[in-house]
C-alpha cells in the first residue's frame, strides 16, 4: 500500500516519451516519472486516449521542425482524450468529461494540455483512436484543397504520398468535391490509395512519373498539386502543374527541402506556390482555421469523413513507430496508447 506522500506523488506525475537530443528517434525514450502538466489560461488538461504519430514528430526530434521544441522535451503534439482540468480565461468551457480532438505540447504522455480554440468534439460513436486526425490530417488536406488550392469539380489534382495520413484524406476530399485525383505512393501501397477512390495511382519513385502524368492528363498537366515528399518530387510537381493557373500547395518535405529560384518562377515554372503550416494557418488565420473545424464536423455528419482505423501501439513502441515512419515503412494512421 501506498503512503500518503507516494501517493502526492504518484498523483504528480506520469508516463511519458521524452526526447533528450535533436538525434533523432534513436534517443527517445520512456520515463515514468515525468511532471504532469496543469492547465494555463485559455486550456485544457487532457487525459490523453490516444497519440496520433506524424511526420512533424520524426523532424522534431531532428531539430528540423520550424518553431519545433528544443531538447529535452515531452513528444508528440496530437491527441485525443478527456478534459479532466479547465485552465482560467476560458469562456464558456466544455464540460469536464467530455472527449476532445486537438494539438498541444507534450501529447506522447499520459496527460497534457491543450489551447481551448483548437479542439472538437470526439463525434459520438467514436472512440478517441477514430478521433485522430480530424484537426491535423483532415484540416491540412482540407485547407490545401479548399482555401489553397481552391479545387473545383473538374479540376484534375496529383497528391504525392497520398498512402500516409494526409494523403489519405485528401483522396477522399478531393473526390468529394469532384476532382480527378492522380495519386502517388510505392507499389505496395496502390491497393489501399485505389480503395479511397484515386482514378490512378503511380509509383513515387518511378523515373519517368512526370511523363506519365503528362500522358495522363493529355498534355494538358494537372490543376492542384499537394506536394508534401519535397525534393524527391518537387521537379515533377513544378513540370506537371499548368502554367498560371495551376497550383502548388506545399506541406511537407519528407525527403528533404527542394530549391525554387525567383529565376525559376519567371522563365520556367509559372505554377502558384503556396506554403502551409497548419498550426500556423489556426494561429494567424483564426477565422479560416474555424472555418475548416467547421466544414469537417459538417463532413463527419454527411458521413464523408468516417471514423479512423489507426494502428494502434503501446506507448514504449513510439521510438520504433517514429523509425518506421522517418523509413517509409508505414501506410495510414499510427497511434500510442499512453496506458499501455
Amino acid at each position: 500500500m501506498k503512503t500518503n506522500e507516494e501517493q502526492q506523488t504518484s498523483d504528480r506525475t506520469m508516463r511519458a516519451l521524452i526526447q533528450r537530443s535533436h538525434r533523432g528517434p534513436k534517443d527517445l525514450s520512456l520515463a515514468t516519472g515525468h511532471r504532469r502538466p496543469a492547465p494555463g489560461p485559455g486550456e485544457y488538461l487532457i487525459r490523453v486516449g490516444a497519440a496520433g504519430v506524424n511526420f512533424a514528430d520524426v523532424m522534431q526530434t531532428y531539430g528540423t521542425y520550424g518553431g519545433g521544441p528544443q531538447a529535452p522535451y515531452a513528444a508528440g503534439f496530437e491527441a485525443a482524450g478527456e478534459i479532466v482540468g479547465i485552465g482560467t480565461d476560458v469562456e464558456h468551457p466544455l464540460p469536464l468529461g467530455t472527449h476532445v480532438i486537438g494539438a498541444g505540447p507534450g501529447a506522447f504522455a499520459q496527460y497534457m494540455t491543450m489551447p481551448v480554440a483548437g479542439v472538437l468534439p470526439v463525434p459520438a460513436g467514436w472512440s478517441d483512436a477514430e478521433a485522430l486526425g480530424m484537426v491535423l490530417n483532415w484540416a491540412t488536406a482540407l485547407a490545401a484543397l479548399k482555401p489553397l488550392g481552391e479545387v473545383t469539380s473538374g479540376d484534375v489534382v496529383l497528391i504525392h504520398a497520398a498512402a500516409g495520413g494526409v494523403g489519405q484524406a485528401a483522396v477522399r476530399l478531393a473526390r468529394h468535391y469532384g476532382a480527378r485525383v492522380i495519386a502517388t505512393a510505392s507499389p505496395a501501397k496502390h491497393a489501399t490509395v485505389r480503395a479511397l477512390g484515386a482514378d490512378e495511382v503511380l509509383d513515387s519513385r518511378h523515373p519517368g512519373l512526370a511523363a506519365e502524368i503528362t500522358r495522363l492528363t493529355g498534355g494538358a498537366g494537372v490543376d492542384l498539386v499537394l506536394e508534401s515528399v519535397g525534393k524527391a518530387t518537387f521537379a515533377t510537381s513544378l513540370s506537371v502543374t499548368k502554367p498560371f493557373t495551376g497550383r502548388i500547395v506545399v506541406f511537407g518535405a519528407a525527403s528533404g527541402d527542394a530549391t525554387v529560384t525567383t529565376h525559376d518562377l519567371v522563365f520556367t515554372h509559372h505554377a502558384q506556390i503556396k506554403g502551409l503550416h497548419i498550426g500556423a494557418l489556426a494561429t494567424e488565420a483564426p477565422t479560416l482555421y474555424q472555418t475548416l473545424l467547421t466544414e469537417i464536423e459538417a463532413l463527419v455528419t454527411n458521413g464523408v469523413y468516417p471514423p479512423g482505423t489507426p494502428r494502434i501501439h503501446p506507448l514504449a513502441e513510439g521510438p520504433e513507430v517514429l523509425r518506421q515512419l522517418e523509413a517509409g515503412a508505414t501506410h495510414g494512421k499510427h497511434a500510442l496508447d499512453p496506458w499501455r
